[in-house]
């Protein structure tokens, strides 16, 4: 399934990073502590989080993932945006949990 699809499907809303949107995606990591995220996400994971800064982009990048979906409506900064827009990594925002944001990917994705 590519991010766009499921983005939809979860009713996500695109905050940058138009261009990756074909990505597929194949699972689902969640955490907020950048290093942990960083060694042990995997290429093609959604990554749900409330980290929306430059950091957050660059982990996104060394992992690989599919996406960043920032959740309980956790704000995006303007540096990050225009980071995840240049390297074409989607970044969407919803306000559903952590924990109900993962139960949605999952009944998505098996």
């Amino acid at each position: 399934m590519t991010i766009k699809e499921l983005a939809e499907a979860c009713g996500w809303k695109l905050l940058a990073g138009e261009d990756g949107q074909d990505n597929l995606a194949d699972g689902c990591y969640v955490g907020d502590l950048l290093s942990w995220v960083m060694g042990r996400a995997q290429a093609g994971n959604v990554w749900l989080t409330v980290m929306g800064n430059l950091n957050a982009i660059a982990v996104a990048a060394l992992a690989d993932t599919s996406c960043i979906v920032l959740c309980e409506d956790a704000a995006l900064d303007q540096d990050a945006k225009k980071r995840a827009d240049m390297q074409g990594i989607p970044v969407y925002g919803c306000s559903p949990n952590l924990y109900q944001t993962a139960v949605q990917v999952y009944e998505r994705l098996k």
